[in-house]
């Protein structure tokens, strides 16, 4: 498949940069601009560490809970789409939902603490907090793991 040139401009290079934090939205919903980042880097095989909707993992509580499949996802990104007209085309093709039930999840997400995880989750993160987080830094909700480990707090 060939690659736009659009999409290589506005692709981030994950083995060097990171993705937006999981906090940051697109189309309303909290993870989306994460995931698009991820899109973009793995079309151009520059995902680094990262992956793009591996499952079990926060990309596949995205699409479980907008209907979207990670293939359409990204085959849509692939055309070249920038961020706005991502979340339009997130918007026409996700799962209807009254638009509480969608801040409703998003608030779930962003509050949810490490103990309420997935028990799959919590067993990973029981060795992967200490060897990659700074000793001793709180972790109050899910999405402090990503921003503390990449940065932004």
């Amino acid at each position: 498949m060939e690659i736009p040139d659009t999409v290589r401009s506005l692709a981030l290079d994950l083995r060097s940069a990171f993705p937006r934090s999981p906090r940051e939205t697109l189309a309303g919903y909290v993870l989306a601009a994460r995931i698009v980042d991820k899109a973009r880097a793995a079309l151009l095989d520059q995902l680094g560490e990262y992956h793009y909707a591996l499952n079990p993992s926060l990309d596949t509580v995205f699409f479980d809970f907008t209907g979207l499949t990670p293939e359409a996802l990204k085959n849509f990104v692939a055309t070249g789409a920038d961020d706005e007209a991502v979340a339009a085309w997130i918007t026409a093709n996700a799962r209807e939902r009254p638009r509480i039930e969608i801040i409703k999840w998003n608030n779930w997400l962003r509050y949810l603490r490490p103990s309420e995880a997935p028990e799959h989750a919590q067993e990973y993160m029981e060795d992967y907090l200490p060897a990659h987080l700074p000793k001793n830094r709180p972790v109050y909700v899910w999405f402090d793991i990503y921003d503390i480990e990449e940065g932004r707090i």
